[in-house]
C-alpha cells in the first residue's frame, strides 16, 4: 500500500534530516521532489499543485527557517498536509436513530462492490450491529448467488427476488423486510456497469429517491488510478455520495486515488478494503495513513488489531501459567494463532514507529516459520505437548517424520521452548516479553 510513494517521500525527507539549517534552495528542492513523487503516484495534477504550494508556503515561513530543528518541522508540515488532503479525521457511518440504517452501495462492475457489501456486513457484526443484505444487482451473472454465499458465510440474512424483478422494487421491499426482521442495518448491493451510462444512473437515482438511504457509499477500485477520480466525480454529480470505500488498496503501490478522491469530490474516504478475506476492512484514518506513508508507524491501528484479536482474560491466564513454567505447547499454539489473526509479520512490523520501512522491505520475514512450528507441535501427542520432557530420541524421529521436517528442527524447537520456560520462571514477578515467539525466529 503506497509503497512507491512512501519510498520516494521518505527518501526526500531523509535527505534533509541531517541538515542543521535549511535554505530556500533546500525547500525548493524538497518541494520539487515531493511534486515528482506525487505525480508518479498518479495523484491528480491539480491536487499535486495545491498540495505542494501549501507545503512550500509553510516551509518557507519563519516557523521553519528560524527553527532549531527545521528538517523536523518540514516533516511535520508534510505529515499535516497529507492528513488534511485525505480528510483530516476518520469519517464514520451515520446511523439512524430509528432502525434500520440503510446503506446503498454503488460503483462500477469489477470494483469489488459485492465483496465490499460482505466485508461491511462483517465489520458491522464486529461492532455489535445486526446487518442484512439486499441483492439488487440483477444484471451481472451470479451477483445474487455471490451475495447469498457471503451471507451464508457470515450468517447474515439476504433478501433477493432472483434476477427477473425490478431493482427499485427489490430495494423498497428489501428495506421493509429488514425492518420487519428487526435488523438495524440494511446494505443494498446495487448493479454496476463496465462504464457509466444513463440507464445505470437513472436506476440508482430512482433507488435513492424511493429508499432514501442514510449512507450512499461509492466502491472504488484504487488500482484504476486517475480513472477512479473521474468515476467518483460522475457518481457524485448524479447520486450525491456520502463517502467512498477504496478497495484493493494493497494491490496499488502508487496510491494516487486515495490521495486525490477526497480533494476532487469533497467526499470523505470512509473505509479501506484490502485483500480477499472478509476481515480486510476498516475505517479509513487519514492521520494514521499519513504516518504510514511517511514511515512513522501506526501504533493506534496495531493496538486496535490486538484488542480485536486477543482475548484479554485468556491472555492473563496464560501469563500466569508462563510465570510458573506451566506454559505448554498447546498454550503456545493458541497464542500463535492469536498473533496470526493480526495479519502478516511484515504488516505488523510496518505499524511500529521507528522501524525504517526501507530496511523492513529488505528484511526477510518468514511467515511460514509459524506453519513449520505448528506442524511440529501438532505431530506431538497431547501428553507430549503437556510434558515436552518425555520426548526422547524415538519420539523426536516420529515427530519429525509426521511434520515433514527433520530431527534438527524438532530439537531446535524443544530447546528453544525449554529456554523460554526457564527464562520466564527466572523473571518471576517481572513482565513477560511482548513477543514470546522472538526466540523461535518468528
Amino acid at each position: 500500500m503506497f509503497e512507491s510513494l512512501s519510498d520516494k517521500l521518505q527518501a526526500t525527507l531523509e535527505g534533509i534530516r541531517s541538515q542543521g539549517k535549511l535554505t530556500e534552495k533546500d525547500v525548493e528542492r524538497v518541494a520539487r521532489d515531493i511534486r515528482l513523487a506525487l505525480l508518479e503516484a498518479d495523484v491528480n495534477f491539480r491536487v499535486v499543485k495545491e498540495f505542494v504550494g501549501r507545503v512550500k508556503e509553510r516551509a518557507l515561513g519563519a516557523e521553519v527557517l528560524e527553527s532549531l530543528t527545521p528538517a523536523q518541522q518540514v516533516v511535520k508540515i508534510v505529515n499535516e498536509e497529507l492528513t488534511a488532503l485525505m480528510g483530516a479525521t476518520a469519517n464514520k457511518l451515520v446511523f439512524s436513530p430509528r432502525p434500520p440504517t440503510v446503506v446503498m452501495m454503488v460503483g462500477l462492475q469489477g470494483s469489488g462492490k459485492t465483496t465490499a457489501c460482505g466485508k461491511l456486513a462483517r465489520f458491522l457484526l464486529s461492532q455489535g450491529k445486526t446487518p442484512a443484505l439486499v441483492a439488487c444487482d440483477v444484471y451481472r451473472p451470479a451477483a445474487v448467488d455471490q451475495l447469498k454465499a457471503l451471507g451464508d458465510q457470515l450468517k447474515v440474512p439476504v433478501y433477493d427476488e432472483g434476477t427477473d424483478a425490478n431493482p427499485v422494487g427489490i430495494a423498497q421491499r428489501g428495506v421493509e423486510w429488514g425492518r420487519q426482521a428487526a435488523r438495524d442495518v440494511v446494505i443494498i448491493d446495487t448493479a454496476g456497469r463496465l462504464h457509466i451510462d444513463e440507464k445505470l444512473m437513472d436506476e440508482l437515482v430512482r433507488i435513492r429517491q424511493e429508499v432514501k438511504p442514510h449512507n450512499i457509499l461509492l466502491v472504488l477500485d484504487s488500482m484504476t488510478g486517475q480513472d477512479a477520480v473521474n468515476v467518483a466525480q460522475e457518481f457524485q454529480a448524479k447520486v450525491d455520495l456520502d463517502g467512498v470505500i477504496l478497495t484493493k488498496l494493497d494491490g496499488d503501490a502508487r496510491g494516487g486515488a486515495a490521495l486525490s478522491v477526497r480533494a476532487v469530490t469533497g467526499k470523505p474516504i470512509k473505509f479501506a478494503s484490502t485483500g480477499e478475506k472478509l476481515d480486510g476492512f476498516e475505517y479509513f484514518h487519514p492521520d494514521r495513513m499519513a504516518s504510514r506513508i511517511l514511515g512513522m508507524g501506526d501504533m493506534l491501528s496495531l493496538i486496535e488489531k490486538a484488542e480485536q484479536t486477543m482475548d484479554a482474560k485468556r491472555a492473563e491466564e496464560l501469563e500466569k501459567r508462563l510465570r510458573k513454567a506451566q506454559f505448554t505447547f498447546d498454550d503456545f499454539l493458541e497464542q500463535m494463532a492469536q498473533v496470526r489473526k493480526m495479519g502478516s509479520l511484515q504488516s505488523i512490523l510496518a505499524m511500529i514507529p521507528g522501524l525504517p520501512t526501507a530496511k523492513l522491505k529488505g528484511l526477510q520475514i518468514d511467515d511460514k516459520a509459524f506453519d513449520r512450528i505448528q506442524a511440529i507441535i501438532q505431530s506431538m501427542t497431547p501428553e507430549e505437548r503437556r510434558h515436552p520432557d518425555i520426548i526422547g530420541g524415538s519420539r523426536r524421529r516420529r515427530i519429525a517424520a509426521g511434520s515433514g521436517s527433520d530431527i534438527q528442527a524438532v530439537n531446535q524447537l524443544l530447546n528453544q521452548f525449554k529456554q523460554m520456560q526457564k527464562m520466564m520462571k527466572q523473571l518471576g514477578s517481572g513482565r513477560m516479553p511482548k513477543n514470546p515467539f522472538q526466540m523461535f525466529g518468528v
